[in-house]
């Protein structure tokens, strides 16, 4: 089994090369989720947009159905936002105000995308499985970001 560190590695040149700057957001973060999930496996990994109505909107993403819409500081996905950090959360079902879009997520991660100052959106990665992330998803995963 490969190490987490070196497969995150591996993925960071992958993203890095799959990113193209000519293409509007959606394609790019569609294959950012899809490399994530080919690497990794997760249970849901994906992106919310900050759109015009001030709501974490929905965007590419791989897994089943999901959350449409999420309200500014509700959910991990709206806290991560309203906090400007990344949150990584061992039991959802602790954290107080979690919104189950899944009862098969027990752990996840968020990470907010910052852009010009301002929080556009949010890459959310749930998994199966408690406890499933830890700081070097959260390192990995704040530089996958930063390149989009």
């Amino acid at each position: 089994m490969i190490n987490k560190e070196l497969q995150y590695q591996n993925l960071l040149s992958q993203i890095e090369s799959l990113i193209d700057k000519r293409c509007e957001w959606v394609a790019n973060y569609a294959n950012v989720s899809a490399a994530i999930q080919q690497a990794f496996n997760h249970w849901w990994c994906g992106f919310y947009m900050v759109n015009k109505n001030n709501q974490l909107e929905l965007g590419p993403f791989q897994g089943p159905v999901a959350c449409t819409l999420i309200d500014f500081n509700k959910g991990v996905c709206g806290t991560a936002w309203a906090k400007r950090e990344t949150i990584i959360v061992p039991n959802v079902h602790e954290f107080e105000g979690h919104i189950a879009c899944s009862s098969e997520s027990n752990s996840e991660i968020v990470v907010p995308i910052i852009k010009n100052n301002q929080v556009i959106g949010v890459l959310d990665i749930d998994s199966q499985y408690f406890n499933q992330f830890d700081d070097i998803d959260k390192y990995y995963l704040e530089a996958i970001v930063k390149i989009l």
